[in-house]
């Protein structure tokens, strides 16, 4: 019993021995069929190809109430896509993004490239207002963020997203 359990012990350490060299020998094989993959893929993309009528006329809202860089980032990243694409697709967008609660870390001395997002989003018509109440809570005063005005703050954000949603305004919130 115990000569076939040293036998059965080998034939494991043999076989992982095996597998290790294979992968090991074709780890360069797999690489390149990887990129050969991925290469693929992006000469084989295809066009959307839209079953409903072209976009519109939309109204979105987007809150921002995270300090978050990576959310606040994404969510940029998803207005500029969405500007875009109604563009390409036959839509117009009135986009406005509500900052509240931690929010405002997105304004209050922004990255430079974070600059030229909001700013490029600004010059495709995107309005960008402030909650009045994060503004006292937090004791930032409004001159201390980039690019904002009086004419920016809004009594309170989480009301205003309530009160531009009564006015047809779609809220699209992927992640806060």
């Amino acid at each position: 019993m115990k000569r076939d359990r040293n036998i059965l012990m080998s034939l494991i350490s043999l076989i992982l021995v095996v597998g290790v060299v294979y992968a090991a020998t074709d780890e360069k094989a797999h690489a390149e069929a990887g990129v050969k993959t991925m290469e693929a893929n992006r000469a084989g993309y295809v066009e959307p190809k839209m079953s409903h009528e072209q976009y519109g006329a939309m109204k979105i809202v987007v809150p921002i109430t995270t300090d978050d860089k990576a959310i606040q980032g994404m969510k940029l990243r998803n207005l500029e896509n969405s500007l875009d694409s109604a563009a390409k697709w036959g839509g117009q967008m009135q986009n406005t993004v509500v900052i509240y609660s931690k929010g405002v870390t997105l304004l209050k001395n922004p990255e430079p490239e974070t600059q030229k997002k909001i700013d490029a989003l600004k010059a495709r018509g995107v309005q960008f207002v402030v909650c009045d109440n994060s503004l006292r809570e937090q004791g930032i005063n409004f001159h201390q963020l980039y690019h904002v005005t009086d004419r920016d703050i809004v009594p309170s954000g989480f009301a205003e997203v309530a009160y531009l949603q009564t006015k047809k305004n779609y809220v699209v919130d992927p992640i806060n």
